[in-house]
Parts: C-alpha cells; structure tokens; sequence
C-alpha cells in the first residue's frame, strides 16, 4: 500500500520549549539524561527517536535509516526545559532529592539543572492527599489559575526565545474521577473554572491552558486530564495534537509483552496477581486508595482488552486479575514488581510462571517523556489534531476515538506506529505480506 498524499511538516527550526509539570523524579531524570546525551557522557538508551531504526520498501532493498534521519524531529540541541511544581527545589535539587540518578553523573549537569527553576504549581490537596505543597500558585477561582498558567506559558516562551512549545504531565496520580456534567463541554467547563467546581481537577487546568494556547499536550499519569469532551473538542478546534494516558514503563510492559505471546499460541490464563513495592513520591502519593483506584484502572484494563474474553471464553472468561502497590521507603525510585501467573496449555494442564522485575521507574519512563515531546512536536508540524492513538505504545490507557477500545498489544502498538512515520514521509506501508517475494 502506498501512500500518495504525503503530508507537509513544517521543518524542526528553532528552540523546542519542553514544558512540565511535576518536575520530580521522571521529569528531572528526563532533563538530566537529555543534557547528558547533549555532552556524549551517556546514550539515550530506551528512545525510538533516538536509537531505533525504520524499515522502509522491501526486505531486500535495505533502507533501515534511523527514525530521527527519517523524520524532520527537532534536535536535542534545541530543547529547552521548564516546568511548574508545588516544591520550590530547582530541577537538580529534585533529582538530588529523588535519588535516581547517581550524584556523581548528577553532577556533571549540575550547572543547567540549578538553571531550571520550576513555577508555583497549581495544587488542590483533595486529588493529591499524601501532599502537601508549598509552592502554589493562589488565585480567586480555577478560571485565575488557569490564566496564570496562560501567563506562565506565554512568558516562557518569550523569554527562552522558543518557536514552539509542548507539554508533558509529569506530576503525580490524582483520585479516581468519573466525567461529570462539567466535562461535556467547553461552555460548562469554562463555566466550572469560574464557579471553582470541585471536579476540574489540577491537571485539566493545565491542559485546558495549554490547548487553548495552541500547545500539544501529554498525560504520563491516569488522571482523567485531558480525555473529556470539552478539552477533546478544545484540541480539535485549536489544531492541537494530545495523547494520553499513563505511561507505560514497569509491570504494564511486562503485561503487553507476555499476554499477546499467551494468546498467540492460544495458551489460556487462569490468573495473573501483580505486587508492587516503591519507595518514591509516587509511593507514597499511591498509598492513598483514591490515588490509587486511578492507576488500578489503567493497569486491569491491560489484560481485558488484549486477551478479549469475549472472543476466547475458554481460555480468559474466568480469568482472576489483581493488581496491589505497596509503599515501602527503603526502596526509593527502584520498584520491585512482582507477578505470579497461571497458565494452562494443551488438555487444560496447568502451568505457572513468576516475574520478578527489579526495574526503575523513572529510568524507564525518561526516554518515553523524549520521544512522546519529540513526536508530539512533529505531530503539530505536520497539521495533525486530536488524539494521536499511533502514539499508543508509550501508555497503559491509550486514549482512543469514542466508542473505540484501545489496542494494548505493544508489537501492533510499534507497528502502528512506524507505518504512521511512513505515512507521514509518503513510504509504503508495510504490511508484512510477503507475497512480493514469492509470486
């Protein structure tokens, strides 16, 4: 399949403005991994943009360029980094803080992390109740915090001298919330900031702001954020590409890793129980069961929609799922995710297999923040709006058209993914048909 239409992308020129809020843990071993690649002390390891490459035609014509020669991204040269928090501490004050990185390479981007000095954040202790900030911005009503963070964008922009600007939440899990009346659209949302309605949460008043500023926006945590009618109609009208949501970095990966490999071969499950202990910010703000029912969606619904009961009672109907984190301080940024899963193979013979991932979290997610800023970035160049769903594969709750459930399985996740980059570029698709090779 070839594709005619070739989309016109604006070129990559000029500073990059990498907006973040939450500048803790994931978004500091971000920057400090990115000034690190910039000065050759480090590889980028973990980011498509980076270090993967694209196939492109036939196997035997050999066109594998790496995907940052493929497509016009912007170079790390250019990025600039900025964020807010409801902590004062400076961008290398909190990855001293978070102690994920070791302070000796920590060291070594000393000078441009102090440089990065976050905003006050907007905070609300009721999405985020194991908190407590400090550095907060106050306002009369939501609609004032909303235009501050309006403030704050325009005057970064012009003060870092930036052509263009992307957002990526970073900041920590809110409670669970359902859509209510206030989300359906942008009059009665606009309406809730004035009337300070309880359900706009913090994060959707950084969305809304960056939207309506013309400035693609991604959600790395299960907030409810941006995926609501009122900001998805927002994102529509303004030309702003978005994705979302959660990203997908530890146990999840596993997840979408073995569970399409079991269904492949038609292996049935019989139950899949997933522990979790952590000791970071990110523990501790989970401790909390409404912080908590928030990420448990997002990591049950993995499983349902890559095994598809429905299709397969057999093997998944009754299949047992159960997801726990435990905070635990000792540990710090280096999560211990725990699975034990009982499979069953040919006469219904049973058969188990254990997981013990001794992963870190914020070293997992780092190049997933790189690639969806870069890809983000590209996706606004090149006139795309709304959800960006080929951009699933770096979330546990990939955002979706309405009424259409999301693809969990991580190889038709990367497949999408490059066939969207091929597409962008005018390449043919690759369809893995093969039968150019045989007729």
């Amino acid at each position: 399949m070839s594709t005619k239409e070739t989309a016109k992308v604006a070129p990559a020129e000029g500073k990059l403005g990498v907006l973040v809020p939450g500048v803790g843990a994931v978004a500091t071993t971000f920057m400090a991994g990115v000034e690190l690649v910039k000065r050759n002390l480090a590889q980028p390891v973990g980011s498509l943009t980076q270090m993967a490459t694209i196939r492109l035609g036939k196997r035997t014509d050999g066109r594998s360029p790496m995907i940052k020669d493929f497509v016009p991204l912007a170079k790390l040269d250019d990025l600039v980094f900025g964020g807010w928090d409801i902590f004062e501490d400076n961008a290398y004050e909190a990855a001293a803080h978070a102690k994920v990185l070791d302070q000796t390479m920590l060291d070594q981007v000393k000078a441009p992390l102090q440089a990065i000095q976050p905003m006050k954040g907007v905070f609300d202790q009721s999405y985020v109740k194991r908190l407590n900030g400090t550095y907060v911005k106050q306002g009369g009503s939501k609609r004032d915090l909303a235009e501050m963070v309006t403030a704050d964008i325009a005057e970064f922009k012009k003060k870092n001298n930036c052509d263009r600007l992307v957002m990526i939440w970073c900041g920590s899990t809110e409670v669970f919330r359902r859509p209510t009346g206030v989300h359906q659209n942008m009059k009665e949302f606009e309406c809730g900031l004035m009337k300070n309605d309880p359900d706009i949460a913090p994060s959707q008043i950084y969305a809304y702001a960056a939207i309506n500023a013309g400035v693609p926006f991604a959600n790395g945590a299960p907030n409810l954020t941006h995926d609501i009618p009122a900001l998805l109609d927002l994102a529509r009208d303004r030309n702003v590409p978005i994705c979302g949501k959660d990203f997908k970095t530890g146990q999840t990966f596993m997840k979408t890793l073995l569970a399409p490999g079991f269904k492949s071969r038609m292996l049935g499950v019989s139950g899949w129980f997933s522990t979790n202990i952590l000791g970071n910010r990110d523990g501790e703000v989970l401790e909390d069961p409404d912080s908590f029912k928030t990420k448990e969606e997002t990591k049950l619904s993995v499983l349902d929609q890559i095994l598809q009961p429905d299709l397969y009672p057999q093997l998944y109907k009754d299949l047992y799922h159960s997801v726990k984190i435990n905070y635990y301080p000792p540990r710090g940024d280096a999560k211990e995710g725990w699975d034990n899963i009982d499979i069953f193979g040919w006469l219904g013979y049973p058969m188990q297999i254990k997981i013990d991932f001794l992963c870190r979290d914020s070293i997992l997610a780092a190049p997933l923040v790189l690639d969806l800023v870069l890809f983000s970035d590209l996706a606004q160049r090149a006139g795309m709006r709304g959800i960006q769903e080929w951009l699933s594969f770096y979330f546990k709750a990939p955002m979706t058209a309405m009424g259409l459930y999301p693809e969990h399985d991580i190889f038709i996740q990367l497949m999408k993914l490059k066939n969207r980059l091929r597409h962008l570029m005018g390449e043919e698709l690759i369809t893995h048909l093969g039968l150019e090779y045989y007729d």
